[in-house]
């Protein structure tokens, strides 16, 4: 799925090609930016590691680049990892056991961390304190190891799955937000001139207002608008190049996919437009829950055609008008 927010192989050169190296570079999120600096320059001023930071916000909004830029601006390495990547305890005590003073831990979706990994990444991120279990029954003895003063950086797409405990345990939080067309425009010219094409303003127009309001999925696209203008021997992007190029992917002036408008569309056919609960949803587009719930659904809320109730999903008037489906649902029904 091309429009889908989340990381996939594909994005892994692209994002490196491409990711701001800097704060100058990155565009949009003044505010995190703004109070992420002085973070910085306060640490720096004090010569001290930064405190441990939590990112989260809808996936592909560029978490992952604002670690490598706190990384770059302290001038220290960083060492990147992931929830579901860290199984077993010895494993991360070595990651931890490895860090140098100052360095930075990035674990991307923190979230699916397991509960024993968190329980030695408590005093870990407090005390920089290592507490190992060594032998079995009553011959077992904790032994505690001095770890280097190093930062915490965590993202996660789910901040309410995070414990009270390590919540609580990071000196700063920050949310980032969908971004805006004009923001979402000047990350395509930058992207452009990197990836040496030529796209007139009204072709980054046309490539933003399908973007998901999300650089991930903007740099996706503009991938394949660059292919589909170099096979058909244009010189430059325009918006009607643009325009053939996402109608023959399938992504409409929104940037909704068809599986987007599947979604919808099951929802007012088999069940008079909601509202109906997630799992049957699943059921009824054989989709898995959390594909519904982490690729489709953010994005269909942000727009407004979709809302959540007590009761269930329920697709919204725009929804309705969107798909050009008759809307004859009383007000406050639901």
């Amino acid at each position: 799925m091309l429009t889908n927010s989340s990381e996939q192989t594909e994005d892994i050169n692209l994002d490196t090609t491409l990711r701001p190296q800097s704060f100058s570079e990155y565009v949009g999120q003044e505010k995190v930016k703004k109070n992420l600096d002085i973070l910085i320059q306060a640490a720096k001023k004090r010569n001290e590691p930064i405190e441990h930071i939590l990112l989260y916000g809808p996936a592909g909004l560029g978490k992952t680049t604002l670690a490598n830029i706190v990384a770059k601006e302290m001038g220290v390495n960083i060492k990147t990892t992931s929830g579901p990547a860290i199984e077993r305890v010895g494993d991360f005590g070595s990651i931890l056991t490895n860090l140098q003073d100052g360095d930075i831990l990035f674990i991307d979706e923190i979230h699916r961390l397991n509960k024993s990994i968190e329980e030695i990444l408590y005093p870990a991120m407090e005390d920089f304190k290592l507490d190992i279990i060594i032998g079995k029954g009553p011959s077992a003895r904790t032994i505690q190891l001095d770890l280097p003063r190093f930062t915490l950086i965590g993202a996660t797409t789910k901040l309410g799955s995070i414990s009270n405990p390590l919540r609580n345990r990071f000196g700063a939080t920050y949310r980032l937000e969908f971004y805006e067309n004009n923001d979402i425009k000047n990350i395509l010219k930058r992207s452009s001139r990197i990836l040496d094409i030529t796209v007139e303003d009204s072709g980054l127009e046309k490539i933003a207002s399908c973007s998901r309001q999300t650089p991930r999925v903007a740099n996706r696209l503009l991938k394949r608008v660059r292919d589909y203008s170099q096979i058909k021997n244009h010189t430059s992007v325009d918006s009607i190049i643009a325009r053939e190029a996402l109608e023959m992917i399938d992504v409409d002036p929104i940037g909704l996919e068809p599986a987007d408008k599947h979604i919808l569309k099951t929802i007012i056919e088999k069940f008079d437009g909601g509202p109906v609960g997630l799992s049957t949803i699943a059921a009824a587009t054989s989709e898995e829950i959390k594909t519904i719930e982490d690729v489709y659904e953010p994005y269909l809320l942000q727009i407004g055609f979709l809302a959540r109730t007590p009761r269930g999903r329920v697709v919204t008037e725009n929804g309705y008008k969107h798909l050009d489906i008759p809307y004859n649902k009383q007000e406050g029904l639901f």
